[in-house]
């Protein structure tokens, strides 16, 4: 099966200089642990919202928030991102995608066109939902 009839191709995109803040609220928003962060277009990386957990405190955004958290929030994407991530092709299959999760330690794999441009997200659940 063409992963393409898998992928979610509602993705939101960040730029390189997006603050923290920005993807803090959209992840408070939000129903998916993802961003994929773009340069000019082309997929450059991608934060999980556990990425942006570990560099926040639990009173960032909130009116206990200090010095630290401000400073914190204000720091840009690409002060966190996982570059380089693992891709695939819109015309991948669901075998190479079953590959790339057993063999690394991904939850989900970006798809990306020929221009490397970001058109879709791949998670493991969108795997299972197609199996069962």
């Amino acid at each position: 099966m063409n992963i393409d009839e898998l992928i979610n191709k509602s993705i939101v995109t960040v730029e390189m200089d997006d603050s923290l803040r920005t993807i803090k609220e959209i992840f408070d928003n939000a129903r998916f642990h993802h961003l994929l962060v773009v340069d000019s277009g082309k997929l450059f990386g991608i934060i999980s919202d556990r990425d942006l957990l570990k560099v926040l405190s639990p009173t960032a955004g909130t009116d206990f928030e200090t010095t630290t958290d401000l400073e914190i929030l204000n720091r840009r994407a690409h002060q966190i991102l996982t570059r380089k991530p693992i891709t695939l092709s819109e015309k991948s299959d669901t075998h190479e995608a079953v590959d790339i999760f057993i063999n690394n330690n991904v939850s989900c794999i970006p798809v990306i066109n020929e221009e490397h441009e970001p058109i879709g997200i791949l998670s493991w659940r969108d795997l299972l939902k197609a199996i069962k």
